[in-house]
């Protein structure tokens, strides 16, 4: 039962770039009633409770209104409480959703910090409620093929700058494996982490304040480097080096984004940085003085 709420939960991730289904004479997406299933099914196995369900459909509601509302300051005013509260939700502050816990304390590289792996329902459900009512996203394969045409040297260059950064500052070293963890590493990180972050910082953060300091000379280029300290702050619980290495990384992020303003681009450069740290580099990181 908690294997079918997640199942039920990527599927609707997946959905969101599906065409909406004809249902008589309207055209309805699929991703609401992926997500209905998710969420019984959640009810069903103990991943989610009631209260957790409610403030997920009061997510819904929030990011609907800061796309829809018909005055100005009422999208306003959802947009700051859509962010509060994606925020909370993604950083596991609310009650009532139990994740569970899929590799526990499990050294994947000589020298190397444990790693614990999670899958995280919260998190991974704000990142669709957001994917499907906030961010821009491609909407043909023609699309698709100029977006990544755009991405990929941003991609090359963020892979090189991060990772170079983090091997001379000792954090990481080389260490070319493919552990059997790494296709659920794979999958749980894109799904319920890489999603969930680019569809906050930048489909939602970045692209809201972009459209805000629009008449700004800098304005885009603002909105770039706020997305990308928010970025880095967020990850100092891991130490200042790793929010740095965050912050650097997340540059990467944020103008993968500027450039194409669709959030596959983001998701790529993203998903890439973490494939390519987990198999090819120590991780998650090397213990000091070891």
């Amino acid at each position: 039962m908690t294997l079918s709420a997640f199942l039920f939960l990527a599927l609707a991730i997946g959905a969101v770039w599906l065409r909406p289904l004809p249902v008589g004479r309207r055209a309805l997406p699929a991703w609401p009633l992926l997500l209905s299933m998710a969420l019984a099914w959640g009810l069903v196995g103990g991943v989610v409770t009631p209260p957790a369900v409610a403030a997920l459909l009061l997510l819904a509601a929030l990011a609907y209104g800061c796309a829809a509302a018909p005055q100005r300051w009422l999208r306003l005013l959802c947009g700051v409480l859509t962010g509060v509260l994606a925020l909370a939700l993604a950083m596991h502050k609310l009650p009532g959703f139990h994740n569970p816990l899929l590799l526990d304390r499990v050294v994947l590289s000589e020298g190397a910090a444990p790693f614990s792996l999670y899958a995280n329902f919260d998190k991974g459900a704000v990142g669709l409620i957001l994917l499907a009512l906030l961010c821009r996203r491609v909407s043909s394969r023609a699309e698709l093929g100029e977006v990544l045409r755009r991405t990929v040297p941003l991609l090359g260059l963020t892979l090189l700058v991060t990772l170079g950064f983090a091997v001379v500052a000792g954090v990481v070293g080389v260490d070319l494996k493919f552990p059997p963890q790494a296709p659920t590493f794979i999958a749980v990180n894109l799904l319920f982490t890489v999603v969930a972050e680019e569809a906050f910082f930048r489909g939602f953060l970045q692209a809201r304040l972009a459209n805000a300091l629009t008449r700004w000379r800098w304005g885009t280029w603002v909105a770039v480097a706020v997305s990308a300290l928010l970025f880095g702050l967020a990850h100092l619980g891991g130490g200042l080096l790793y929010g740095i290495l965050a912050g650097i990384a997340g540059l990467g992020y944020a103008c993968a984004y500027q450039r194409t303003r669709r959030i596959e681009a983001a998701i790529l450069v993203h998903i890439a940085l973490n494939v390519v740290h987990f198999i090819a580099f120590t991780y998650p990181a090397r213990i000091p003085g070891v």
